[in-house]
């Protein structure tokens, strides 16, 4: 059949006519007599099973027009179903009648009703009933005319995309035969009834029948599902909520529509938003897409925004387009850093702060860029540790999912200079207004104290250490010896004292301090403090 895919039902019966048609070309013996007449029997019972079908298929059609209302879209299709049925029922009791004169010319059954292998033999019977009675012509004619019948039908109710082939083809239109030097020029009637046996055209007769079924069966089926095509039938229900916000803060109520969405599975509409084409799944289009950014926010943090979709659908037997549109709001995505030092970063330290966009919830899936620095994320969303350049301003890009949020930017913040604290051996402050005795100054060391705030909130990078300047003995404001400090921790106190006496100073001018940050680098920096101590 042109135009159409075939069904593997049509293939069998193509190729059985094919088989059927080669084998009249061959000799037949008793043995191949039998087998067409079992061929024959089992076309029959497959014809009867043919009609019941596209019988319950009327009535499935008529039934179908009724109970969606008697359309007058639909009312012609009934009409055109039984017309097709009522031609069927024509051509089928004409070939019907053809096997019942065969069998009779032919003596082909005997009186039990049994058929004889002599007379299915017979060759000459089928050449002089259908070539000189002019009866293969005939047959011909009304075999081929069936199908522009059926086609003609169809057309009148707008089916115009179904075709179907001749039935009664001579031998240059079969390809089995197309290349055959001693068939191809055969015509239909000598191609199957000349010199045949009685036995092979009354299974070739069968055939046409089930051809002429197939044909009146794919018909009768695309009428039924032409059927109510434009009547949505809301088959598919779902219980479904709508609500004002997925977002409720705790103490808010939550509000919404609780209600019930159908769609049809006849219905196969097509949807778009905002241009976009929008997937349909089982008659309800699935919408997702990121929201980008507003260029401007009212007061409140939020800018409207309007879905604009259209649906095109079938509607009372005509395509139409419904429009649809919705109101939302984009609401700005405030960042939120949070941090003990967040006002100011210090340069060159681990500033480790928590930046979150509360707006997004689980969806936030962060990723920064810092200027002027260097960022190391944390094992956590949002976790991220800063570390500036030595001056000017930090800033943090902060995107998510591969949208931009926003940015954030910090001024950097110098290291606060170290207090020098000069402590006893025993880990005692030494008291600055007081003389100490000289025996009790041996352990003496000089420690660098962070300042507090930097020293609570920056531990990793608030390690200092005295590690340059010098220490002198004065008598008398004269400079009596001088030693070099290489580290505050490690004073060579002993060598500084061994000539000192009540009434001298001993004075720590402290030129340099280093720092070493959480990476372990070791960061110098000038320091010019002096520290008097009166010894007794």
């Amino acid at each position: 059949m042109a135009g159409v895919k075939e069904t593997p039902r049509q293939r069998m019966i193509g190729m059985m006519y094919l088989v059927l048609t080669a084998l009249l070309a061959l000799q037949v013996s008793n043995q191949i007599l039998q087998k067409f007449i079992l061929i024959n029997d089992g076309m029959e019972r497959t014809s009867q099973n043919f009609i019941n079908k596209n019988v319950s298929t009327v009535e499935s059609i008529e039934y179908t027009v009724e109970q969606q209302g008697n359309n007058e879209k639909d009312v012609p299709k009934v009409g055109a179903a039984q017309e097709i049925r009522s031609a069927t029922r024509d051509i089928y009791s004409y070939l019907g009648q053809l096997k019942q004169d065969l069998i009779e010319q032919s003596n082909a059954k005997n009186d039990e009703g049994n058929f004889e292998n002599a007379n299915l033999k017979n060759t000459e019977i089928p050449g002089n009933m259908f070539n000189n009675q002019g009866i293969g012509e005939e047959l011909k004619t009304r075999l081929n005319s069936y199908p522009d019948q059926i086609e003609g039908i169809l057309q009148g109710i707008g089916i115009d995309d179904l075709q179907f082939d001749d039935i009664a083809k001579d031998a240059n239109e079969i390809p089995i035969f197309a290349n055959d030097s001693e068939v191809r020029n055969k015509d239909f009637v000598s191609l199957n009834f000349v010199k045949s046996p009685v036995g092979a055209v009354l299974a070739l007769i069968s055939q046409w029948q089930n051809e002429v079924l197939n044909i009146e069966s794919e018909s009768l089926t695309r009428i039924s599902n032409s059927i109510g095509t434009f009547y949505f039938k809301a088959d598919i229900v779902e219980a479904r909520i709508a609500a004002t916000s997925n977002v409720v803060a705790a103490g808010l109520q939550f509000e919404g529509d609780m209600f019930i969405a159908s769609s049809s599975s006849s219905a196969a509409p097509t949807m778009t938003l905002d241009g976009r084409e929008v997937p349909v799944e089982n008659g309800f289009g699935k919408i997702s897409f990121t929201v980008p950014p507003a260029s401007e926010y009212d007061e409140r943090g939020l800018a409207e925004r309007v879905l604009r979709g259209e649906i095109l659908t079938n509607v009372g037997g005509e395509d139409q387009v419904l429009e649809v549109e919705y109101p939302y709001y984009v609401a700005q995505p405030i960042i939120k850093v949070s941090s003990e030092v967040v006002q100011q970063l210090y340069a060159d330290c681990a500033n480790d702060l928590l930046i979150e966009v509360p707006a997004l919830g689980n969806s936030y899936a962060p990723d920064f860029t810092v200027s002027n620095g260097q960022a190391i994320k944390g094992n956590s969303p949002g976790q991220l540790t800063v570390v500036p350049g030595a001056s000017g301003s930090v800033t943090i890009g902060v995107s998510s999912g591969g949208n931009k949020i926003g940015d954030v930017s910090y001024e950097i913040k110098p290291v606060p200079a170290p207090t020098l604290e000069p402590v006893l051996g025993n880990g005692t402050p030494v008291d600055l207004s007081q003389a100490q005795a000289i025996g009790s100054l041996t352990g003496l060391k000089i420690n660098a104290v962070p300042e507090p705030t930097f020293g609570r909130t920056m531990a990793r990078d608030a390690n200092f250490e005295v590690t340059g300047g010098e220490m002198r003995l004065l008598r008398n404001e004269v400079p009596r010896q001088t030693v070099q400090i290489t580290n505050g921790a490690s004073l060579a106190m002993r060598q500084l004292l061994e000539t000192a006496r009540a009434g001298d100073d001993i004075v720590f001018e402290i030129r340099q301090v280093t720092r070493t940050n959480f990476r372990g680098n070791r960061i110098p920096s000038e320091l010019r403090q002096i520290i008097r101590i009166p010894v007794k």
